[in-house]
C-alpha cells in the first residue's frame, strides 16, 4: 500500500517550513557562491566584472529554460501523485530527464557558435570586456549539461516532497564552486590563473557534481518515483503537458533576459561602470530573492498536490502563510540595502565611480522588494495550478511595457540615478496586475473546489439522516 504523502496530511505551517527551509538554506548557499564568484572576478579587474555582468542575460536564459521545464515537471508530477496516478508520475519524470538533455544540447551549440555574436552586440570587439565575456560565457554554455541535469534532479526530489535531498544536491555543487573559485580564477598553487574563464570552469564543475549527486539520491532515496529508460523515450502528450505549464515560465525568464540586455544597453550609454553596478546588484539581490525562490520551490508541489486532491482549505492556507514569509524577507532585504550599501559594494573592490553610481542604485531599486515578494508568491501559485501564463503576462507588462520604457525616458534626463526608479515604478504596476489575476483565479478555480466540498458534505449529511 502507498503511504499517505505528507503534502496531504501534515499541518500547513509545519509542512511549508519543513519543505521550504532546506530549499531556502540551499538557495542561500547558491546566492553565496554567485557573490563569491563575482568577488574573485572583481579582483582581476573591473572589465572582467563587467563582462560577467553582461553575460547574465544569456546565462539567465539558459537557467530559465532549465527551471521552466522543471516547473512543468514539478507541478505535473505533484498533481499526479496527489491524484494517486503513480504510473503517470513516473512517465513525467522520465520525460523531464529527456527534455533536460535535449535543452542542454541546444545551448551547447550556442556556446560554440553564438557567444561572440552576443558580445559584439554590446561592446567593441577590441575591448577587454569582449575577450573576458566570450571566455566566460562559452564555457558555461558548452558544458550546460551539468546545470540542466542538476535542476531536473532537484525538481524531481521537490515534486515528491523530499526537499532535503534537493538541498544536498545544491549544497554539493555550491560548495565545490566556492572552493574552486579562488583556485581557478586567481591561479593558486599549481593551477594556472584563468581569470573569468576560471569562474566559468568552477561553475560548471560544481553543476556536474550536483548533477551526479542528484542521480544518486533520486535512484536510491526517492522511492515515490522510478526512473526507467522506457519513460525517457519522447512522448508528445507528456511533453506538451509539461510545456503547457513550463513554457510561460521559460518565456517569463526570457523576458527578464531581454530586459537585462536592453537595460545594460541604456546603462552603457552612460558608462561601463554602470553596467558593472547593475551586475553587482543582481548578485547582491540574489541573497534576498533566492530564499524566496526556495520558499516557492517548496510551496509549488504543496499547492499542486492539494489541487490534485481537491483540498481548497490547504491551498489557501499555504498561499497566505508563504506570502507573509515572503513579505518579511523582502522588507529585511530592503532595509539592508538602505543601511549598508557602501559595505556591500566594497565586497567587489568598488572604485569611487562605482560607489557614486552604486549606492543610490541599491537604495532606489530595493524600494521594489516589498511588492516583489507578494508577486513572486502568487506567481508560484499560478504555476502550481497550471496557469503559468498569468505570471508570463505580468512579467511582460512589468519589464517590457513599463520598466524599459520608463528607464529609457528617465535616461534622457542625463541623470543615471533617476534610471533606477524605473524598478519600483514597474513593481507597483506588477502587484496590481498580479492581484487582479489572482482574484480571477480564486473565483473561477479555487472557490469551485470549496463549493464541491460543501456539496459533498451536504450529500453525506442527507444520506446519514
Amino acid at each position: 500500500m502507498q503511504k499517505e504523502n505528507k503534502m496531504g496530511v501534515m499541518p500547513i505551517k509545519k509542512l511549508v517550513v519543513t519543505m521550504s527551509l532546506p530549499m531556502m538554506v540551499s538557495m542561500l548557499v547558491q546566492a553565496l557562491y554567485n557573490i563569491v564568484d563575482s568577488i574573485f572576478v572583481a579582483q582581476v579587474c573591473e572589465d572582467a566584472l563587467t563582462a560577467v555582468s553582461l553575460s547574465f542575460a544569456a546565462q539567465n536564459m539558459m537557467i530559465g529554460v532549465a527551471t521552466g521545464t522543471g516547473v512543468g515537471v514539478n507541478a505535473l508530477l505533484s498533481r499526479h501523485l496527489g491524484a494517486k496516478e503513480f504510473d503517470k508520475a513516473n512517465k513525467v519524470a522520465g520525460q523531464g530527464v529527456f527534455l533536460a538533455i535535449a535543452s542542454a544540447f541546444v545551448f551547447m551549440l550556442f556556446g560554440f557558435f553564438g557567444t561572440e555574436i552576443f558580445f559584439k552586440s554590446q561592446v567593441d570587439e577590441s575591448s577587454p570586456i569582449f575577450t573576458y565575456g566570450v571566455d566566460y560565457l562559452s564555457v558555461c554554455c558548452i558544458a550546460s549539461f551539468g546545470i540542466f541535469g542538476q535542476v531536473m534532479m532537484e525538481r524531481l526530489a521537490q515534486a515528491t516532497g523530499k526537499t532535503t535531498l534537493s538541498m544536498f544536491m545544491q549544497l554539493s555543487g555550491a560548495i565545490t564552486n566556492i572552493i574552486l573559485d579562488p583556485i581557478l580564477i586567481l591561479g593558486l598553487g599549481p593551477f594556472p590563473r584563468m581569470e573569468a574563464k576560471g569562474a566559468a570552469v568552477a561553475t560548471v564543475i560544481g553543476q556536474f557534481v550536483a548533477f551526479g549527486m542528484g542521480i544518486f539520491l533520486n535512484l536510491w532515496k526517492n522511492k515515490e518515483i522510478r526512473l526507467h529508460l522506457k519513460n525517457m523515450v519522447p512522448d508528445l502528450r507528456y511533453i506538451g503537458a509539461i510545456y503547457k505549464i513550463g513554457v510561460p515560465s521559460i518565456i517569463m525568464v526570457g523576458i527578464g533576459s531581454v530586459m537585462n540586455f536592453l537595460f545594460n544597453k541604456i546603462l552603457l550609454g552612460f558608462t561601463p561602470t554602470a553596467a558593472a553596478v547593475f551586475g553587482v546588484y543582481f548578485k547582491l539581490q540574489s541573497f534576498i530573492f533566492m530564499p524566496i525562490f526556495g520558499l516557492n520551490n517548496g510551496v509549488i508541489p504543496i499547492v499542486a498536490f492539494n489541487y490534485g486532491a481537491q483540498n481548497r482549505k490547504r491551498i489557501m492556507e499555504t498561499i497566505r502563510f508563504s506570502a507573509i514569509i515572503s513579505f518579511c524577507i523582502m522588507a529585511f532585504g530592503m532595509l539592508l540595502m538602505w543601511l549598508i550599501p557602501e559595505q556591500m559594494l566594497m565586497l567587489f573592490k568598488a572604485s569611487e565611480d562605482m560607489l557614486a553610481i552604486g549606492v543610490p542604485a541599491l537604495r532606489y531599486i530595493s524600494l521594489s522588494f516589498i511588492f516583489a515578494g507578494v508577486c513572486i508568491t502568487l506567481g508560484s501559485t499560478f504555476q502550481a495550478l497550471g496557469k503559468s501564463y498569468f505570471s508570463m503576462i505580468t512579467s511582460f507588462a512589468r519589464q517590457i511595457v513599463v520598466l524599459l520604457p520608463v528607464a529609457y525616458l528617465l535616461s534622457k534626463t542625463g541623470d543615471i540615478n533617476k534610471v533606477w526608479l524605473s524598478f519600483p515604478i514597474a513593481e507597483v504596476m506588477s502587484l496590481a496586475v498580479t492581484l487582479v489575476f489572482f482574484s480571477y483565479l480564486y473565483k473561477n478555480l479555487i472557490a469551485k473546489i470549496g463549493r464541491g466540498e460543501e456539496m459533498q458534505n451536504a450529500e453525506c449529511k442527507m444520506q446519514n439522516s
